[in-house]
């Protein structure tokens, strides 16, 4: 029934978002001398999704973010010192060791044996290559590609590239945004499953859903026997 498989990386095949949330909480304690917490955490959120256009995904967009709004909240009395606690506490994320989710090493050998899986993550080259390799996933997928953002036109293009036929494409995330609804838009299907927190930006509201076909799991281990049960439908 499908000739790929394909999943999302962070937050489906490991641990990620909590990693960002550690930091920012700590910065964000860092910083409570200047304003109240949950200003503070509005604000970085804002600037980090105004900033997605200029440095993309990732570590050091993030890293970046965070010191513009340090700045601009302490309208710039922020002290060097504190800037550099800041970016010694980012450089923990880059040191972060990938920790797999539950379920994902027996999920995909399972799958391996019978199907051709692909790995599609958004984000900085450098630092997805590197979880990737650490992850000790990599010989798992026979595809592996790394992309600026995920949209239709980026799984159209992605399925070009690999003559893929849409009707013919599983993917598998944890992001409706991302990982979900683009897939569905140009034909595929797609398996949510979500992850214990969402960052903000990647929320979609419940009316944006109505209407969209999707398959919902609440755990990895779950997938196998679902590809099975499609294709035993078809």
């Amino acid at each position: 029934m499908f000739d790929v498989i394909a999943f999302d990386a962070d937050d489906t095949l490991w641990h990620n978002e909590h990693v960002y949330r550690d930091v920012q909480g700590r910065i964000i304690a860092l910083l409570a001398q200047y304003h109240s917490a949950e200003w503070i955490e509005r604000r970085m959120f804002e600037t980090e999704v105004r900033n997605i256009e200029h440095y993309g995904y990732g570590f050091k967009g993030f890293t970046l973010s965070m010191i513009e709004t340090a700045i601009e909240l302490t309208e710039g009395r922020i002290s060097g010192a504190e800037i550099g606690q800041m970016i010694e506490l980012t450089r923990e994320m880059v040191k972060a060791p990938v920790v797999l989710l539950e379920g994902v090493e027996e999920t995909l050998t399972e799958l391996s044996s019978s199907y051709d899986l692909m790995l599609i993550t958004k984000g900085d080259l450098f630092e997805q290559e590197a979880k990737i390799i650490r992850s000790g996933l990599a010989e798992r997928f026979s595809k592996i590609e790394i992309v600026r953002t995920k949209t239709p036109e980026t799984y159209q293009a992605l399925a070009a590239k690999h003559r893929l036929q849409p009707e013919r494409f599983l993917m598998v995330g944890n992001s409706l945004k991302s990982d979900i609804l683009p897939v569905v838009a140009i034909g595929g299907r797609a398996v949510y499953i979500p992850y214990e927190t969402t960052w903000a930006h990647e929320v979609v509201p419940e009316d944006e859903l109505a209407g969209k076909d999707f398959l919902r799991l609440s755990h990895i281990r779950e997938l196998p026997p679902l590809v099975e049960n499609l294709k035993a439908k078809n």
